[in-house]
């Protein structure tokens, strides 16, 4: 599971971009207890929800024009700039070239070859989330892709991630995702899977993502919880193979993330 022991190729921020910040801040407070704090004024409304003091994700308005409201994971990279030639070559977008976050660090965004977007985070002053794997903190992802072998070899060429065939119980097979050289697979040391879309008629409707899983203590609390505050149920709570109890869930304006409640957790 995650840790803040970032390295290359590990997941280090999450970001919700909405055009309802204002509904998105109740919404996640009644979920996960989080809050919201504006970033400054050279950060063009840019802010950061933190949980007990610490930062668990980040959030911005964007204009309705510019699509629905949506999550995006980050992954650490020494070099930003290089991780865009990268991405290039491999058959990737770029679609927002690196730039300085004040003395934070340099950031960019990019759609992989199957169309899952995501970001990098080439660490300045800020290395990224303050707390993760615990509840109401990024715990998991999964990447949902109609290619998997084309999009492993991608990743590979942009971050040098490994991915490891695991099996437990009734689910099977389940194909982890690992930093380069972290050693043999096991759910201790991955950070997240990679899972057909077809296998998935929740995610296949909406075509490839990333998702991000956030930790919860009681599963069906929160899962009421998110009914209650206008987001949906995309898939009932399941058992993730050897992780524990999740549920698939969409925010008020249709953001993508899921909620786990783990089976074992890291200290």
């Amino acid at each position: 599971m995650l840790t803040t022991r970032f390295v290359t190729g590990s997941p280090v921020w999450v970001d919700l971009g909405t055009p309802d910040l204002d509904g998105a801040r109740s919404f996640y407070r009644a979920l996960f207890g989080w809050e919201f704090a504006p970033a400054g004024p050279d950060t063009g409304g840019y802010g950061t929800f933190t949980r007990e003091g610490g930062t668990v994700a980040g959030g911005t308005a964007v204009p309705p024009e510019r699509g629905g409201s949506a999550w995006t994971l980050h992954f650490r990279v020494p070099d930003a700039d290089a991780a865009a030639t990268a991405v290039r070559a491999g058959g990737g977008r770029v679609a927002l070239d690196p730039m300085d976050v004040l003395d934070l660090g340099r950031t960019a965004l990019f759609t992989d070859p199957t169309g899952a977007d995501f970001g990098v985070w080439q660490p300045g002053a800020s290395p990224g989330l303050d707390v993760v794997g615990e509840p109401g903190a990024l715990c998991w992802t999964e990447l949902y892709t109609p290619d998997p072998v084309a999009d492993l070899s991608f990743y590979d060429l942009v971050f040098g991630m490994e991915a490891h065939t695991f099996a437990e119980g009734a689910g099977g097979a389940y194909t982890l995702l690992q930093p380069a050289g972290t050693g043999p697979a096991s759910p201790g040391d991955a950070f997240g899977a990679v899972v057909p879309l077809a296998s998935d008629p929740a995610e296949a409707a909406d075509g490839p993502s990333w998702t991000p899983y956030f930790e919860v203590d009681d599963l069906d609390a929160v899962v009421a919880e998110a009914e209650r505050g206008g987001g949906k149920v995309r898939r009932g709570p399941a058992d993730l193979a050897g992780l524990g109890r999740c549920a698939k869930l969409t925010d008020p304006c249709g953001a993508r993330f899921a909620v786990l409640r783990a089976d074992r957790r890291e200290a």
